[in-house]
């Protein structure tokens, strides 16, 4: 029998069991057994607690879509202007929590996994609607919107692309290099586009 308020903490040893755990096999190909293993606690309690290992994949990427939310509106709050605003989501998306090898290969994983399932696909429709919103915001704010659509799109587009690169480990790109190739994409289209009337 569990014991009494231990449920919380040890559904999130769980999940970041099998954040590890996935990261380690780079695909869902991974047990319950394998991820209590990991979390300390026996597979019977690991089923006590989500009934599945689908159950159990699902609420670790709720897990990676709510840090990011909760990061993100944090780096925003933080931000003063439209442009600084910008820069802000770019840095929350390659913050070294989401940019580390375990999480990025659980993305991809999640990525792929999303082919066969709705519900995967459905949140990462989530992430990708979140990330553009968060980008088109702003730069509506400095933009003409068919302008500031295509920036967003460009600029999201850049952002999944460089975790890609960076799950291939042949050459890896740093946190710090990822955020300047995405900030120089950002300059150079802002300098060449005919900022919003006035």
């Amino acid at each position: 029998m569990p014991k009494v308020g231990m449920e919380p903490v040890r559904r999130k040893a769980l999940v970041d069991a099998a954040l590890r755990v996935i990261g380690d096999h780079g695909s869902l190909a991974v047990t319950m057994s394998d991820i209590a293993r990991k979390a300390g606690v026996s597979p019977a309690l690991a089923h006590h607690y989500f009934g599945s290992k689908e159950q159990l994949l699902i609420e670790t990427i709720r897990s990676l879509l709510r840090q990011l939310r909760s990061d993100t509106v944090a780096a925003l709050k933080a931000a003063k202007t439209p442009r600084e605003r910008l820069s802000a989501v770019i840095r929350v998306s390659f913050h070294a929590d989401q940019f580390a090898p375990e999480t990025i290969a659980a993305w991809l994983a999640f990525y792929a996994e999303a082919q066969r399932s709705e519900e995967t696909r459905r949140f990462l429709v989530i992430y990708a609607s979140r990330l553009r919103s968060n980008l088109l915001a702003d730069l509506k704010a400095l933009l003409p919107a068919d302008a500031a659509e295509r920036i967003a799109e460009g600029a999201a587009a850049m952002i999944d692309g460089l975790y890609i690169r960076q799950s291939l480990k042949s050459a890896p790109i740093g946190i710090e290099a990822s955020i300047a190739l995405t900030e120089d994409y950002l300059n150079a289209l802002l300098s060449t586009t005919s900022p919003k009337d006035k």
